[in-house]
């Protein structure tokens, strides 16, 4: 008998309906256990959503016009040619990933990852019988993936799913190394998906696409992040020609189309560029206040941010149960952070993630909390 794939939870929704249940007690919360905007859409999408819902039945469709523009995006922002025939829009990132895997592996593929990673790397390619080979980082590699490492595997997997910046530590790959990573690919036969999701969110050198390296990489992206459109469920793949009938056939019949309102909302977010600049403004301040305060707070480890809206620190210091750790943390202080475990099932009971992507006072008024919070867990 077939056995139905064994997918762990991902414990930072437990976290977080904990902390729901604590705010309907009465409880003062801050949520900082998902990479969710505390922001809303920019104002001028959310007039178009306005006008739509007056004016318009919508239905199953997908937007010209939006893949027109987000293949000037590509040409503008990388300098890569794409062929809007290439994105297919999608209800988000996570139909995107099952799209990119269901659409270049057959079940028993070998596809690897860093670990730590995003839980959904992990569970979603067990859940489509696909064999996940996560290869360790460390500081040394900045916890990220590296050619060095891809060259060593035996045998190479099929494939290869990378993210810069990447969840849950924010480090973003140097353009030399994704050179060197595609190129390693290019030999040893590896198909790659670049999750590109915090594009656009980085505090230094902005992140480089891997279609500037691998033209027949698959993207995997979304206005979740960046966008600050999380709830409206709209993201992207971009695949190789030779892909898209495939792409175009599994979207289709899995999902249909991605909802007309976000698609006509997400078509005005390209014009809104001062807004969402101030929210990656926002995003610098909120990290800063957090790096300051780590030595307050005894964390003296943490992977370098240098993307995204996340700090990714070990605790091995206080606990080896990172999931136990953020329950007391929650239940002691009203912070509701992420557990080490989501990340990394080997290493990661000795981590924590904290999210930034809520307002500043937000950040100020945990840091308040947590710093004689973090000070007593030491005297334990």
């Amino acid at each position: 008998m077939n056995k139905v794939a064994d997918i762990a939870p991902f414990h930072a929704i437990a976290i977080s309906r904990e902390a729901h249940a604590l705010e309907e007690q009465g409880r003062s919360i801050l949520h900082m256990e998902f990479g969710q905007p505390s922001t809303g859409a920019p104002a001028q999408a959310i007039a178009v959503a306005h006008h739509v819902l007056d004016t318009e039945p919508m239905g199953y469709w997908e937007s010209t016009a939006l893949k027109q523009r987000m293949a000037r995006d590509y040409q503008d922002r990388y300098g890569v040619t794409v062929d809007p025939e290439q994105i297919i829009l999608t209800c988000g990132a996570s139909p995107a990933l099952v799209l990119a895997l269901t659409s270049l592996f057959a079940p028993g593929a070998r596809v690897a990852t860093a670990r730590p990673g995003y839980v959904a790397y992990r569970n979603t390619l067990k859940a489509l019988y696909l064999d996940p080979v996560e290869v360790a980082c460390g500081p040394a590699e900045r916890y990220q993936i590296s050619a060095d490492a891809l060259a060593a595997l035996d045998p190479a997997p099929d494939g290869l799913i990378l993210a810069s910046p990447a969840n849950p530590t924010g480090t973003i790959i140097p353009p030399t190394e994704l050179a060197r990573i595609a190129a390693v690919c290019a030999d040893r036969g590896i198909r790659i998906i670049s999750d590109e999701i915090y594009h656009g969110l980085s505090f230094g050198e902005p992140a480089h696409s891997m279609l500037q390296y691998a033209p027949d990489a698959v993207i995997v992206n979304s206005f979740s992040k960046y966008y600050s459109m999380a709830g409206w469920r709209l993201g992207w793949v971009v695949v190789p020609p030779g892909l898209i009938d495939t792409a175009r056939a599994r979207m289709g019949n899995l999902f249909l189309t991605p909802p007309v309102l976000a698609q006509r909302a997400g078509l005005a977010a390209f014009d809104c560029a001062d807004e969402l600049e101030g929210h990656v403004a926002s995003y610098r301040r909120n990290r800063q206040l957090l790096l300051d305060a780590l030595p307050a707070m005894g964390l003296a480890r943490i992977a370098p941010p240098d993307g995204a809206f996340y700090i990714y620190a070990d605790i091995s210091h206080l606990t080896d149960d990172s999931l136990g750790f953020c329950q007391r943390l929650l239940r002691e202080t009203g912070v509701a952070t992420a557990p080490g475990i989501d990340f990394d099932p080997v290493d990661g009971h000795h981590f924590i993630r904290f999210s930034f992507a809520v307002s500043t006072d937000r950040v100020a008024d945990a840091i308040t909390r947590m710093i004689p919070w973090f000070q007593a867990q030491t005297g334990r």
